[in-house]
């Protein structure tokens, strides 16, 4: 057997599959487990109990990580006039309108997020499919179409992270590093998770916080106690 898998096997026996384990053993396990070379991205799986084929019942909003993702994030930013100022003062990396928008349409994409401010959306809409397919459309629901751009940069580059519930219900997010160790990671984990119980739907029927896993890039889902979650949610 390769090191590499020996580090794998020797992960997976740390871990009780069948257990459901409290918030601070899941932190500290999903960093004790990581394998890799590189510094993986740490995830969370949470199944909720919503349809989102249901309009109200989507969810899809973006929170901010107090620890951010431990990446750079570059902003691009769709506006004019007085707000271009306000969105480079703020430490956007691009900033304009149709000089960017015509360069998208040749395919350029070297940015992570996108802002616009509601007057531009119109023009920003010629290149709505582009962006769209990509997951970097501005929408307002996630804050990124907004007026008050400098506040919407600075909390891109902070680590703001956009999310929604998936067609079963289940919301994917990625909430730091391996190298944050395990208190950082809860505590970004903790942010995320009192914005998705502030979400919940009024038409949702039943348990709404089904199951919970964490996981690194390359390692095993770590099964969390919804019980203990609520004990720091309260």
């Amino acid at each position: 057997m390769s090191e590499r898998g020996k580090k794998y096997r020797s992960a997976i026996e740390k871990i009780d599959r069948e257990k459901s384990y409290s918030v601070a053993e899941t932190f500290k396990l999903v960093t004790e487990t990581a394998h890799t070379k590189f510094d993986e991205t740490v995830d969370a799986a949470i199944n909720l109990g919503v349809d989102p084929k249901q309009a109200d019942q989507t969810i899809r909003s973006a929170a901010l990580l107090p620890h951010g993702l431990g990446k750079k994030v570059r902003v691009l930013v769709f506006t004019q006039g007085e707000k271009i100022k306000e969105a480079e003062d703020a430490g956007a990396d691009y900033v304009g309108l149709e000089n960017y928008i015509e360069k998208v349409k040749t395919g350029w994409l070297d940015f992570d997020k996108v802002v616009a401010t509601p007057d531009v959306m119109g023009a920003v809409g010629k290149v709505g499919k582009i962006l769209g397919t990509k997951g970097l459309m501005p929408n307002p629901k996630v804050g990124t179409v907004t007026f008050d751009v400098g506040r919407a940069v600075k909390e891109q580059k902070a680590g703001k992270v956009e999310f929604r519930a998936e067609k079963a219900g289940i919301v994917h997010v990625p909430i730091g590093k391996v190298s944050f160790g395990p208190q950082k990671l809860q505590e970004n984990f903790l942010a995320l998770m009192e914005l998705i119980m502030k979400l919940k739907p009024h038409t949702s029927k039943g348990i709404y916080l089904k199951a919970l896993s964490v996981s690194s890039t390359m390692g095993v889902g770590i099964k969390l106690d919804t019980n203990d979650l609520k004990n720091y949610l309260q």
